[in-house]
């Protein structure tokens, strides 16, 4: 009987302590490329045999660099330890990882381009793929981190990131730094706020190095947002921060719109028609030498709402409300910068107004 009690105790433990295991949130095995090849398996910085890169897979020619200056004068930025993975025109990476069906993840990776304007890194998890352009450079060392989601359709996953090999020129192709993973919590509704992860708080991993934040794609690039309950509705990336590398208002993360009108969010809530809202969020700077006179544009519905904001990158913020009224059951609720910005210490680095803390609540 004891031995009977003892066993039901032990399978009940590991049961609790199965449903208490943290989410999934981490470096991919050797996600950051820092074991190496053996000195066998590569030819100058080339990667010989499909297996030869602990962890991963590949295909093409793929290179195994060290960061900082090359040989012809290059200089490949690595942040995130001192090795990466250059992708040659049509090679590519894979990883096969566990995950559980039905779940939401985002992938967080450093990549550049490293000559050619029109390279394009394709990132895959089957049947999701997605094709990120790197003509546009956010950070002026070329280091940009992104973030990318999809959804389990399977209890594993294969991340595959390729080279579609866009440019002729067989040394140009994306530079890829650190891989990491995290499950993305599904957004709550609270009884106060009608707007899921207005703190921005649920979002990729952050990067230890990300000191440029981590850039998330539009819509037509990765359909599953990585910001639970956000859609990035628009033609370029909005910056996620977070409060260890920049000045956030409220809490640990809030978004950067770093590329003018072509830099957008947006949400669907759930309203009652011709019952009034009260909009209230947060406008500042993020205290990364952005300066000049800001201008971000609320759209709730039809109606329309413009915060100026004269930024001297010393991390203010003001707190806006508006009240309006709700004409049907779903409003949708949009934010961009009217101007374009560039740090005052690098004009080479695109920055903007940041929003965080956004809320809808109704009228008592």
């Amino acid at each position: 009987m004891v031995v009977k009690i003892s066993l039901m105790l032990f399978f009940c433990l590991l049961f609790t302590v199965s449903a208490l295991k943290a989410p999934l949130e981490g470096f991919l095995p050797n996600g950051n490329f820092e074991k190496q090849p053996k000195p066998t398996n590569v030819k100058h910085t080339v990667i010989q045999g499909k297996y030869a890169l602990p962890k991963w897979e590949t295909s093409g020619l793929v290179e195994y660099i060290s960061g900082g200056l090359q040989p012809g004068g290059m200089y490949f930025p690595v942040s995130n330890g001192i090795h990466a993975v250059k992708l040659g025109n049509e090679a590519s990476i894979s990883q096969t990882i566990r995950v559980k069906k039905g779940t939401l993840y985002a992938l967080t990776f450093a990549a550049s381009r490293t000559c050619a304007q029109q390279e394009v890194l394709r990132v895959s998890l089957p049947p999701a793929s997605g094709d990120i352009p790197m003509q546009t450079v956010y950070s002026s060392n070329g280091g940009d981190v992104y973030g990318w989601a999809f959804r389990a359709t399977s209890n594993f996953a294969k991340v595959i990131l390729h080279n579609p090999g866009m440019e002729e020129d067989p040394a140009c192709g994306p530079l890829i730094d650190a891989i990491a993973i995290k499950e993305l919590l599904p957004p709550r509704l609270t009884r106060n706020n009608l707007v899921k992860n207005g703190g921005f708080e649920e979002g990729p991993h952050r990067l230890r190095n990300a000191s440029d934040g981590i850039l998330i794609p539009p819509k037509t690039e990765d359909v599953e947002s990585p910001l639970p309950g956000w859609i990035i509705e628009s033609l370029k990336a909005v910056k996620y921060i977070d409060r260890v590398h920049f000045q956030v208002p409220f809490g640990r993360a809030a978004i950067e719109l770093v590329a003018g009108k072509e830099s957008a969010i947006a949400q669907i809530i759930r309203t009652l028609p011709k019952k009034n809202y009260i909009l209230t969020f947060t406008v500042g700077d993020a205290k990364n030498d952005c300066h000049g006179d800001m201008m971000v544009e609320a759209f709730v519905g039809t109606h329309a709402f413009k915060v100026p904001f004269t930024s001297v990158g010393k991390g203010n913020f003001k707190t806006i409300r508006f009240k309006f009224t709700a004409l049907g059951i779903r409003t949708r609720l949009t934010f961009f910068s009217s101007f374009y910005h560039t740090r005052m210490n690098n004009f080479g680095t695109l920055c903007g107004p940041i929003i965080d803390e956004v809320k809808v609540s109704p009228v008592a």
